[in-house]
């Protein structure tokens, strides 16, 4: 009787063994993996289709002239007046040639590569350099400056290895990625680390959806892929911020993709516009304009003579919709309708003095520049010699200003009104002879009622200088 009691006392002790190996093999299944065993493979995959690129620009004469980094006590002796003086007409050449590297990869066997458009901006040559040291002179096809997206293309003999492109839209946050690039010219360099966040918005354009992450990113990283550990791109690399480590963001392959297909058939890019004005309804502005839950944009104004002011929408206006779909902050609807196709009839919902109402409006292509559609010369003839737009919540963190409304410089004249008044591009225009200004169109009306010889006062607020009145006469 003992024996069998020993005996099944031994079997329940190897089943209780057993349920727990079991149990333990599958909880090391569904543990999270927290680092990977290594990034080697992944390298020696896509590495091949990463490419180094070089360019060469000529810098502008006034940008020739600013304290160049490596002079002391940030002087540039040839832009001083005195020193102009003393070398008379032995004065130095003002245009100088500058270089810049950054990084891109190849897309397909045709040798179209991605890169940022930051680092062919204005290129009078590019050179791309291979893993295995083969160099070509690459020339545009398109760039999109406001995705900061450019399409180059490299004329090779024989295969050239492609990278697979994966979905941006299935990252999820705490997920390891690896950037491949150039930083500092040193080609090849592979970091890693995770993704941070996505969905970010950094100031740098209306479009800002980037991936945050902490895998190490400086200069010369600029167009390189990140990648997934399947290898796939799923970002490529723009920008960091100045002095935060750790600190890197990406545009999303998802987007990117996009972008390259208009790029690739046109050579540019082709984007709705409304031609609206807008901001989130933050603080009490929602509850004031009576929008429920808080979704919506309010319209701040609209763009004289476009399509959004022709179907009646105006300022004050909440818009809720587009074409059915919700829209619930500023960058939903900016990205909306950018997509919508041009010419087409769009049906945008609006909320107007608590009523709902829906609109038609014909989409047209959005301009370069909200300034561009905005016809923002002041004056046809130009009398005062300003370039101004309505200022953009993009525009309000580009100045780091807590304004919403106002008018920005865009330009000015050369010997203008303006220009000898000491006005200057990035000035933000609150008052014109101390009655307040908060759009172009204000501006303008002030500006020609007045028919006084004493001059306009303006009242502006420029960067760290605060505010500043400047006559203009």
């Amino acid at each position: 009787m003992r024996k069998r009691f020993r005996v099944t006392q031994i079997i329940a002790m190897v089943l209780v063994a057993g349920l727990l190996f079991t149990a333990g093999l599958q909880a090391a299944k569904s543990a999270p993996r927290m680092i990977p065993d290594n990034f080697s493979a992944l390298v020696e995959q896509v590495g091949p289709a990463v490419v180094n690129i070089q360019v060469e620009k000529t810098a502008k004469a006034e940008e020739a002239m600013r304290p160049s980094e490596g002079a002391p006590f940030g002087m540039n002796p040839f832009g001083d007046e005195r020193f102009r003086d003393f070398f008379g007409k032995q004065m130095p050449p003002q245009e100088r040639r500058q270089g810049g590297i950054g990084t891109g990869f190849i897309i397909d066997k045709n040798g179209h590569i991605v890169t940022n458009n930051h680092v062919v901006e204005d290129a009078d040559t590019i050179k791309v350099k291979l893993t295995d040291e083969r160099e070509f002179d690459a020339k545009i096809i398109g760039r999109d400056p406001q995705t900061d997206l450019a399409l180059i293309k490299i004329d090779a003999q024989g295969d050239l290895p492609v990278a697979n492109l994966g979905r941006s839209a299935n990252l999820k946050v705490g997920e390891w990625v690896v950037a491949v690039g150039s930083p500092f010219g040193l080609e090849q360099t592979v970091t890693a680390g995770i993704v941070s966040a996505k969905g970010r918005a950094i100031g740098s354009g209306p479009y800002d959806d980037f991936i945050q992450t902490d895998a190490s990113i400086n200069p010369g990283n600029s167009g390189g892929p990140l990648l997934n550990l399947n290898g796939e791109v799923v970002g490529i690399n723009t920008a960091i911020i100045a002095h935060g480590q750790g600190i890197g963001f990406a545009i999303p392959i998802d987007m990117a993709t996009r972008i390259v297909a208009q790029l690739k058939e046109n050579g540019e890019v082709t984007r709705g516009w409304l031609g609206v004005n807008i901001q989130d309804l933050k603080g009490g502005l929602a509850e004031y304009y009576g929008a429920k839950g808080g979704e919506g944009v309010l319209v701040t104004d609209v763009v004289p003579g476009n399509p959004a002011e022709k179907a009646g929408i105006l300022p004050k206006d909440i818009i809720t919709a587009v074409n059915g779909e919700k829209v619930k902050n500023s960058r939903e609807l900016t990205a909306k309708a950018a997509t919508l196709p041009v010419g087409a009839t769009t049906k945008i919902t609006i909320l107007r003095d608590g009523q709902e109402k829906t609109i038609e409006v014909q989409v047209a292509k959005r301009p370069l520049t909200v300034a561009d559609a905005g016809k923002p010369q002041v004056e046809k003839e130009g009398e005062y010699g300003l370039q101004v737009t309505d200022l953009t919540p993009e525009m309000a963190g580009r100045l780091k200003t807590h304004r919403q409304s106002g008018v920005v410089v865009v330009g000015v004249r050369p010997d203008s009104k303006a220009f000898r008044a000491g006005v200057q591009q990035g000035d933000l225009i609150l008052e014109v002879n101390r009655q307040s200004v908060s759009s172009t169109r204000e501006l303008k009306q002030l500006l020609a009622a007045h028919k006084g010889g004493d001059g306009v006062s303006l009242l502006v607020q420029r960067g760290n200088a605060g505010m500043v009145v400047l006559k203009m006469a």
